[in-house]
């Protein structure tokens, strides 16, 4: 071999090994963040600002919400129910504080509903995510709950969450958007407007939008004005009935009362076909 042929090989074998030494191992799917818990778009437009501290947006690979700390709440919290989510993973019972909040804040902490006469309302229910252990315990960290009286979460929102998986069962997929707002409640203990020494507020009302879809693929460019929608508001009290149906309302009513934008990746001609219904089809 000539001299400046072996120089060009010695080359071509050092950049090799320079290369095999650097090499970077590819990111991990885990570490990814969907994109499907915002689909129907940002309801409030929540920015990871934490000086937007009562419009904070906390993006988990189960789902994706609003913040306040004022309140110690989500406002909102949107994810996607499917067949993908769905297994045989069991309920964790792992109640904690939210250890992603920016520093400073305050974090509500597993105890901070004890004795309150509320319960630690799942905005995700537990049942929503059971394809792994991890994401069924993504949905018993604080920031994921409300104070929600025990009357409205064990009877009519359970009914409605059972429905929703009734859907996936079925063969559709159901896109969620659930929410609360006011102040004062009435729950096993009376009413309250806080709870937690102040650090927590008791919403008035807790809101759901359902957006149900045959199971398949591209799901927003395959909603049109038939698309099935559910929306429901209840009173956060001990009265309120177990048939969620009779809470049926528009989404232009919660709208209304909220001031967010619920379906906003759709075109506005579709919003206003699709928010201005009332559901009446079934309930179980």
């Amino acid at each position: 071999m000539r001299s400046k042929e072996l120089i060009s090989f010695l080359f071509f074998i050092l950049v090799l090994a320079g290369c095999k030494e650097t090499e970077v191992a590819p990111a991990r799917t885990i570490d990814l963040i969907p994109s499907e818990h915002l689909l129907l778009g940002n309801p409030s437009n929540a920015t990871a600002d934490p000086t937007n501290a009562t419009n904070f947006l906390i993006q988990k690979p189960q789902y994706t919400f609003s913040y306040s700390r004022d309140r110690g709440t989500p406002n909102w919290v949107s994810w996607h129910v499917s067949q993908d989510w769905l297994g045989s993973a069991p309920r964790q019972d792992d109640f904690r504080a939210d250890n992603t909040l920016p520093a400073g804040w305050y974090r509500v902490g597993p105890s901070a509903y004890s004795g309150s006469g509320f319960d630690r309302g799942h905005n995700v229910p537990s049942a929503d995510r059971t394809k792994t252990e991890e994401d069924n315990s993504a949905t018993f960290l604080m920031t994921n709950m409300i104070p929600q009286a025990p009357k409205n979460n064990q009877e009519a929102w359970a009914n409605l969450e059972d429905y929703t998986r009734d859907l996936v069962g079925d063969g559709q997929e159901v896109y969620v958007i659930m929410g609360s707002y006011g102040v004062g409640g009435t729950g096993s203990n009376g009413r309250k407007q806080t709870i937690a020494d102040g650090k927590v507020t008791v919403p008035a009302q807790i809101w759901k939008v359902l957006v149900v879809l045959p199971e398949g693929n591209d799901d927003l460019n395959r909603i049109t004005s038939s698309t099935r929608v559910i929306a429901v508001n209840t009173p956060n009290n001990q009265t309120v009935r177990s048939d969620w149906g009779t809470y049926r309302t528009s989404i232009d009513e919660i709208e209304s009362t909220t001031g967010y934008d619920l379906l906003s990746s759709l075109s506005q001609q579709l919003q206003v076909a699709l928010e201005a219904k009332v559901d009446n089809g079934p309930t179980q």
